[in-house]
């Protein structure tokens, strides 16, 4: 059932009611979380971001969805925002069943509040009155049956903060694991220790946004860098599958040295993790910053290759930034996956994930759990790969 608030409304007054519906659908749609601790009297510790805010009884924490409910916590539960399915290079994973489609479902709420938010409409909806969303209500087994029904090899938390509703996700993760589908989060990395162990047995695909190198830019957005560094090491060293991006942003992230930060950082951890160079254009409340041109990311793709990164990709400008969208093998240089955009044009890997001209195996997750066709962009016929 969908919920539709404010819509007798127009303007401010119209904004204001929907928040205020919001809020309520938060509160009435909750249950009782797991990723708390008790702390004095009946305040109470979140622990599903680095936050990690102390709440008191009748408050939120800063997320605004996770709230202390007479000394316990409660958190989000039975709704989904924009269930729908995208190709899997949308969210975007490069080394994941090529053409493959991703059920992705949101929430309500996010940690930060970055200025140039592309999910703004439900990232920032119980904290900026001109946000708007329309939650359905669901249930876990009904949203995985959905992707089942609709070709999915893969369901995806995305379109808010998956951390701040893990609960949810990973009770929606369960059924579509007993499915035979992968799953997987986008994420801004802004988490814990605690919430990645409480993730890792329902959790395949982690992406996370490395949105600068810079502790000052940062706090602008509403949070510290080093939990997102740390959260990036210990993500791979978990062994989630793992892919970093950053929105190149000119003037705010995008200098050589910033730049040359990020992608040292990631080639120390491995230089095998996709580093995504994506395009930044006008939205939300930044539209001073020009947006970022072709010449921008093929800058910022020499400086990670240059870095030692293996696998680099340039995003959002389909076709424009030279062939920064395919992969080609780090040994003889072949072309192994041929893209535009989110489309995958041909996908020469072996059954096993290697190059077909000197066999090098690519790292990715290359085998759909259920061994079905994947279902490509334009239905070009294609063989399911089973790895070794």
């Amino acid at each position: 059932m969908n919920v539709v608030v404010g819509s007798n409304m127009h303007g401010t007054e119209a904004s204001r009611t929907a928040m205020v519906t919001l809020n309520q659908l938060v509160q009435e749609n909750a249950a009782e979380g797991t990723l708390w601790q008790p702390l004095d009297g009946y305040r109470i510790r979140c622990t599903a971001c680095a936050h990690r805010c102390p709440i008191p009884v009748g408050f939120a924490g800063v997320c605004k969805v996770r709230w202390n409910r007479r000394g316990k916590l409660s958190v989000p539960w039975g709704y989904a925002v924009s269930p729908q399915c995208d190709p899997i290079e949308k969210k975007p994973f490069f080394h994941v069943l090529p053409g493959a489609l991703a059920f992705t479902f949101g929430m309500l709420g996010c940690g930060l509040h970055c200025p140039y938010c592309q999910n703004w409409l439900t990232s920032q909806a119980l904290r900026d009155p001109s946000s708007y969303a329309a939650p359905v209500f669901a249930t876990p087994k009904g949203l995985a049956q959905r992707a089942v029904n609709e070709g999915a090899a893969v369901v995806v938390s995305s379109y808010n903060e998956p951390l701040i509703t893990a609960e949810w996700a990973v009770a929606i993760f369960k059924e579509a694991h007993q499915a035979g589908l992968l799953t997987g989060v986008v994420s801004n990395g802004y988490a814990t220790p605690e919430v990645l162990e409480y993730l890792r047995p329902w959790v395949d695909l982690y992406k996370v946004d490395l949105k600068s190198f810079n502790d000052r830019t940062y706090h602008r957005l509403g949070c510290r860098l080093q939990p997102v560094l740390d959260s990036i090491r210990l993500i791979h060293k978990m062994g989630f599958w793992l892919e970093v991006v950053t929105l190149v942003v000119p003037g705010f992230n995008d200098s050589d040295e910033e730049l040359c930060q990020v992608a040292e950082f990631l080639a120390q951890i491995s230089p095998d993790i996709p580093w995504h160079v994506n395009a930044f254009h006008q939205d939300y409340k930044m539209h001073a910053s020009r947006s970022t041109s072709p010449a921008d990311l093929e800058r910022a793709a020499e400086i990670g290759r240059n870095a030692g990164l293996h696998y680099v990709y340039a995003g959002n400008l389909a076709g424009q930034a030279g062939n920064l969208e395919n992969t080609y093998c780090i040994g003889c240089g072949e072309l192994v996956i041929h893209r535009r955009g989110s489309q995958v044009l041909d996908d020469l890997l072996t059954r096993e994930g290697c190059c077909p001209a000197c066999s090098l195996k690519i790292p990715g997750v290359w085998a759909d759990p259920l061994r079905r066709p994947i279902r490509r962009p334009g239905d070009l016929p294609w063989l399911v790969r089973q790895c070794g």
